[in-house]
């Protein structure tokens, strides 16, 4: 078994759309990102390119690649998935943490776990939640989004 940590932050703008576990929800801004900002997405592909001891995400996704402008931050985590497979490893558990002042995320977590699930992990390995940071901080005054992940891999 095998244990990465993940975590993202991106800024939040007005003008893109809010892309959070590969859910379009509803808000004033979006995440300013090279491919579609997904916080919570991008953790979750830390957290296993970190348990499969490959680098980061921008070693496997750098935002200097044009291939990966405006991409779907959940087919990236679904080749990080593959990636996972083609080691030898599958994923065995995700807990993950948005934390967001808003909007409120409940309504979305069931919708974010199937998107997730669409990678290839089953979604009842698939565990959200979702945080404020009581007003302090870049995320307590609304300027970001920020997203942790755990991964357990297990060896097949």
């Amino acid at each position: 078994m095998r244990i990465g940590i993940g975590y993202d932050s991106h800024r939040l703008i007005e003008g893109r759309n809010l892309i959070l576990g590969g859910v379009n929800i509803p808000f004033e801004k979006g995440l300013l990102g090279h491919s579609d900002g997904d916080v919570l997405s991008h953790a979750i592909v830390d957290a296993i390119i970190g348990a499969l001891g490959l680098g980061d995400i921008g070693k496997h996704f750098p935002d200097t690649d044009p291939k990966y402008k405006d991409a779907s931050s959940v087919e990236m985590l679904k080749h990080t998935v593959e990636l996972a497979v083609s080691n030898g490893f599958e994923v065995s558990w995700i807990d993950s943490t948005v934390v967001a002042e808003k909007p409120k995320l409940f309504p979305y977590i069931e919708s974010m776990k199937k998107a997730l699930s669409q990678s290839g992990i089953l979604l009842e390995l698939i565990n959200i939640k979702a945080k404020t940071n009581e007003g302090m901080g870049f995320i307590g005054s609304g300027e970001g989004i920020a997203a942790y992940a755990v991964c357990l891999l297990k060896k097949v």
